[in-house]
């Protein structure tokens, strides 16, 4: 198989028998954020916004390389932006504007 033939059969995800580091297996606590992002996937799922394959085929469009140096919710987090904006619920300007309102609020509780 050509390294083209290997790239379109080939999802991001499908990762069996390339070569990589070994896994490092860490327990961690997740961060809060991590935990919201699993909230908001079941309250998405709950309300038949973005069900489980949804998500499933939004993390695999993000590509290889986004998904190789995202974390595991930084993948669901853009995967979910992506189908929203797509879905035509939320717009990239709603979501900085979002973003910069809790920016500010996170400044403004550091001060």
């Amino acid at each position: 198989m050509t390294e083209t033939e290997g790239l379109v059969r080939r999802l991001p995800n499908d990762i069996g028998g390339v070569p990589a580091d070994p896994i490092q297996r860490v327990d961690h606590e997740l961060e809060p954020w991590e935990k919201r992002c699993h909230a908001l996937a079941d309250v998405l799922d709950f309300h038949k916004i973005i069900n489980t394959e949804e998500k499933r085929c939004g993390v695999e469009a993000l590509g290889t390389e986004m998904v190789g140096k995202l974390s595991y919710y930084e993948r669901w987090i853009v995967a979910f932006s992506n189908i929203l904006f797509r879905k035509g619920i939320l717009t990239p300007t709603e979501l900085a504007l979002k973003m910069r309102e809790v920016e500010a609020r996170w400044a403004k509780e550091g001060e």
